[in-house]
């Protein structure tokens, strides 16, 4: 009985410090998440779709210069390829001044698979010239273009259940989930277990890392919020086939051995199920009884 309320007192707290501790990572860490945010989740700006300040405008006479270059332009996506390149080329989308001596033609992409490109043809012309030149032909998306996904690192990719048979996934070098085997865990249990048989592991979990595993069970498919465990009044502590785990997530959570459950899952102490062991048995099984049935009593007579 002592170490029953021993461990439940451990266990609460473990969860009474569990506010103090996300409070202090969170500190400790907001501000690379902020950093990281700023960088990972600006939104993309379209071609075409940027706010920014309008760049002077060039003179009258040398406006009609760089605005009047639409077919040089266009010619100069074409120069080079066969007669059938002038068919890679949509219409006409206007253009826009750059700076004072140049300007941007911007044409639909009429290629197979660019549905949405443009063909941008940036030109320049000094003041008093007759002419544009071309400065540069690119192919850019617009708004509407299909562009791939952002490119995601391979570390930031793997989610839970991904791992397969024969497959390796090391350990971040910075793991907060775990300390040195040499360091106290923080689980008074564990810690002195560890010291009385002299066994120990280059890495145990650490305080961090059980609060977070806490969290992730206890919100899980064998939580106490999941549908499952709602629909019914009893709870896993009360069940024959709970398991208590060691230390103090003990006093929260257990492994089920019920083969007709959640069978070899860790599951919370608040968890529930239809196939508690204490489930009563339904008053009758089966169909109701009835008096049999003699065909042999009866007459058979003939039409």
């Amino acid at each position: 009985m002592g170490s029953t309320v021993a461990r439940r007192a451990a266990g609460v707290a473990l969860l009474a410090g569990l506010q103090a501790v996300l409070t202090t990572m969170d500190s400790m860490i907001e501000p690379a998440e902020q950093a990281h945010q700023d960088i990972v989740t600006e939104p993309v700006t379209e071609p075409g779709t940027e706010h920014v300040t309008e760049p002077a405008a060039p003179s009258a006479d040398l406006s009609a210069v760089l605005l009047g270059a639409v077919e040089a332009a266009r010619k100069a996506i074409t120069d080079g390829e066969d007669a059938a390149a002038e068919d890679l080329v949509g219409e006409y989308l206007g253009a826009a001044f750059d700076d004072p001596t140049a300007a941007t033609h911007r044409f639909l992409a009429a290629m197979p698979g660019y549905q949405g490109w443009q063909w941008a043809v940036v030109v320049a012309a000094y003041p008093g010239a007759d002419h544009a030149t071309i400065s540069e032909v690119v192919l850019v998306p617009g708004p509407t273009a299909l562009l791939a996904p952002r490119w995601v690192p391979w570390q930031d990719r793997v989610q839970p259940g991904d791992l397969s048979p024969g497959d390796l996934l090391a350990t971040p070098a910075d793991d907060p989930r775990l300390v040195p085997g040499y360091v106290s865990t923080g689980d008074e249990d564990l810690d002195d277990m560890a010291g009385d048989i002299g066994l120990g592991r280059r890495q145990v979990l650490s305080r961090w890392g059980r609060i977070e595993a806490a969290e992730r069970w206890n919100d899980g498919e064998y939580g106490p919020g999941s549908a499952m465990a709602r629909a019914t009044k009893k709870v896993c502590r009360d069940c024959g086939y709970y398991l208590p785990l060691t230390g103090s997530l003990g006093t929260l959570f257990g492994v089920c051995a019920n083969e007709m459950s959640a069978d070899g899952h860790v599951v919370a102490s608040e968890y529930g199920c239809g196939a508690h062991s204490e489930t009563p048995q339904p008053a009758t099984i089966g169909s109701p009884a009835f008096d049999p049935f003699d065909d042999g009593v009866l007459d058979l007579t003939q039409p």
